[in-house]
């Protein structure tokens, strides 16, 4: 069974950078992808970042190209977010979520969910 773990999360000022923690457990290969999604109060879900476990590649969206940075620790089984220059508009409940991806790239779905962490940016 997939399962999925944030972390990292908090209160930063505007300007600074939080780094987010995403445990995945489960997978018996490789081939599958870690997406990062945000969710803030009255908005609909955003995919935000995802990556591929066996290749790297990744995708951003135009919000937060330049400033976030998706990498993976295969070792330990952890993908990161880096998140730079925050802004309040990032303000939003996190969710990590994965899936098989078969080595092609992100999924349109993720199966797999994890709880949500909170990150609010004060101006």
């Amino acid at each position: 069974q997939v399962q999925v773990v944030e972390s990292g999360g908090g209160l930063v000022q505007s300007g600074n950078s939080l780094r987010l923690s995403c445990a995945a457990s489960g997978f018996t290969s490789d081939y599958y992808a870690i997406g990062w999604f945000r969710q803030a109060p009255g908005k609909e879900r955003e995919r935000v970042s995802c990556i591929s476990i066996s290749d790297g590649s990744t995708f951003y969206a135009d919000s937060v190209k330049g400033r976030f940075t998706v990498s993976r620790d295969s070792a330990k089984n952890v993908v990161y977010l880096q998140m730079n220059s925050l802004k309040p508009e990032d303000t939003a409940i996190y969710y990590c979520a994965a899936d098989k991806n078969y080595g092609l790239g992100c999924p349109a779905d993720f199966a797999s969910w994890g709880q949500g962490t909170q990150v609010t940016v004060s101006s």
